[in-house]
């Protein structure tokens, strides 16, 4: 404050000098005039400057602000897998970090011997304070979480010690990682499953209690289908009434089966040669308007389409508790595979 109030009366006296030295030129001053100019020039500005100085009395020195702060000395410990719990129990994280801390002043709770001990404590107690409400699958993200948690200085219990820690790693036991990857492809498998097995039930659901609900809901689904061929829906009321009694296992209705197909008098008979015709003396069952059906949809015998909707019309009725008549469809139209002695390969040796 002194310095700069020095460099300003020093500016003004030249300014001044200048200004009068000017001024005595143009108006031609005496020889005395100089002289008296030269003492007020040297004169005046100091006794002003006198003045002020005893006016402000003396410049305080704040000793404080002149003193270096004295360094802050720090000490670290390195920890390496330390197991912390988790929210699933055994399943533990395994905690690594570089611990820091410098003391604090003043009397505490008493003197600390092993101050590395006492940081080591406090940084597991705050790291585990977070594990412990966290799942094991999400470590990664965990670690993340303590690096910020964990790089903010804080006292520990006594008062001792400043403690903070960084260049945190947080992982899982290789045996614990796969175990949890396991389960997470089972989750997976199971929810495609769940969602499989809901639409399987659901289309089943659909045939049986909608579409094959009776005739003339399979009617209006079949034009609903093929709204362009209202003559073909006609002439295949015979069939969707079978394929809608098959799935019922009830008898076609008396007014439709004048609609229905006439039965084939020759039935093929893979194992039977020469087999009389067929017969329809008797009351014609699920299974043979469920024949017709095929026959008039072109599905003839060895077509793989037949066991394909055999197999779905089959699952259906046993939704609806007609297991016997789901087991003769398939028994006639979907039968096991043929065992013959040709077959086989013997591989005894004739005992000689």
């Amino acid at each position: 404050m002194t310095t700069g109030c020095k460099t300003t009366t020093v500016f003004l006296t030249i300014l001044c000098a200048l200004l009068l030295t000017i001024l005595g030129l143009t108006q031609g001053w005496p020889s005395w005039a100089w002289a008296v100019l030269a003492v007020l020039l040297v004169g005046v500005p100091a006794a002003t400057f006198k003045i002020v100085a005893v006016r402000r009395g003396p410049v305080p020195v704040d000793f404080d602000e002149q003193r270096t702060a004295m360094p802050i000395e720090r000490s670290e410990h390195r920890v390496s897998c330390v197991a912390l719990p988790s929210q699933w129990a055994d399943y533990d994280f395994l905690f690594s970090a570089t611990v820091r801390w410098y003391p604090l002043e003043g009397p505490g709770d008493g003197p600390v011997a092993g101050p590395a001990g006492l940081a080591v404590e406090a940084v597991l107690d705050r790291a585990r304070a977070i594990t412990e409400q966290r799942e094991p699958g999400r470590a990664s993200l965990v670690q993340h979480e303590l690096s910020g948690a964990l790089s903010r200085m804080c006292p520990d219990r006594t008062g001792h010690l400043q403690i903070m820690a960084e260049d945190v790693t947080l992982t899982l036991r290789e045996h614990d990682q796969e175990r949890l990857d396991k389960l997470s492809e089972v989750r997976k498998d199971k929810a495609v499953w769940e969602h499989q097995r809901k639409y399987e039930q659901s289309k089943r659901e659909y045939l049986g209690e909608d579409v094959l609900k009776d005739t003339g809901s399979a009617v209006v689904w079949w034009l609903a289908k093929n709204d362009d061929h209202v003559e073909k829906a006609v002439a295949d009321i015979g069939l969707l009434a079978q394929l809608t009694s098959a799935a019922n296992d009830t008898d076609v209705p008396e007014r439709l089966r004048d609609l229905l197909p006439q039965p084939r008098h020759e039935r093929p008979d893979l194992h039977v040669v020469d087999a009389p015709p067929a017969s329809f003396e008797r009351e014609p069952t699920a299974a043979d308007h469920f024949e017709g059906f095929l026959a008039r949809m072109g599905f003839a015998d060895g077509d793989v389409r037949r066991v394909m909707l055999t197999k779905q019309i089959a699952d259906i009725i046993k939704t609806q508790d007609r297991n016997e008549t789901a087991e003769e469809l398939l028994r006639r139209f979907d039968p096991p595979a043929r065992h013959t002695p040709d077959d086989d390969t013997s591989d005894e040796t004739p005992v000689l």
